[in-house]
């Protein structure tokens, strides 16, 4: 697949809009994990359908910047999205608002799976990037990368995340199902980045390069 480097005078604000994607994507993803659901009578919850659109953003980071500012975006959104996903969490336990008066008191258990997601998301975007490049430059056919890169990076941030947040829970449901619920989270997460964000980021690739290439194309005014 053709691509095309960003401009250097481009690259500090396209840094900025992903390290504000991914902070959104991981306030929304902890708290749609708290609410679980029944598919085909297998335990999963809302957040497996959220979480890979942060794959996708750091494979297309990956691709048009590099991996190093892939890593910048990492370590720039991971404490302020661990601090927000608290509070956020916190103020929407279990899908309902519980009013400002509850941020006066530690929930260890809130605190736990926003520690979980900080660690998760950490290390399974470290390696997300990892492979994703290396398989890049290996590699002549653009889907190989994105498609590695989500398996093996998902299946880190997965396992990790529902390890630290959930085993011996004080909640009782998830103390109980929260092994099967990774696995189909797993599933579900691994299913939609293979059927549509891999596919997607070869869309957006290709939508960037484009206008990439059009507005080099314009003539400069002076």
């Amino acid at each position: 697949m053709t691509s095309i480097a960003l401009p250097p005078s481009r690259i500090s604000f396209h840094l900025a809009l992903l390290v504000a994607f991914h902070i959104l994507i991981i306030i929304a993803s902890n708290y749609l994990v708290q609410l679980p659901i029944d598919l085909w009578g297998f335990h999963s919850t809302w957040g497996a359908f959220s979480f890979p659109f942060i794959f996708l953003a750091t494979d297309l980071t990956v691709r048009l910047i590099g991996k190093t500012e892939a890593r910048r975006v990492i370590m720039r959104a991971m404490i302020p999205a661990l601090i927000a996903s608290y509070i956020i969490s916190v103020l929407f336990h279990e899908g309902a608002f519980s009013g400002l008066g509850t941020l006066s008191e530690f929930n260890t258990f809130v605190f736990r799976i926003a520690f979980a997601s900080f660690a998760a998301y950490v290390l399974g975007q470290l390696l997300d990037v990892q492979v994703f490049d290396r398989m890049r430059r290996d590699h002549i056919q653009w889907w190989v990368a994105p498609a590695a890169s989500s398996v093996l990076g998902q299946l880190l941030d997965t396992a990790a995340f529902f390890g630290i947040a959930f085993w011996r829970s004080t909640n009782p449901y998830m103390a109980e199902h929260w092994v099967e619920i990774a696995m189909v989270d797993y599933v579900i997460k691994l299913s939609v980045s293979l059927l549509l964000f891999v596919p997607l980021y070869g869309i957006a690739l290709n939508a960037i390069v484009r206008s990439i290439r059009r507005s080099e194309a314009q003539p400069t005014l002076v």
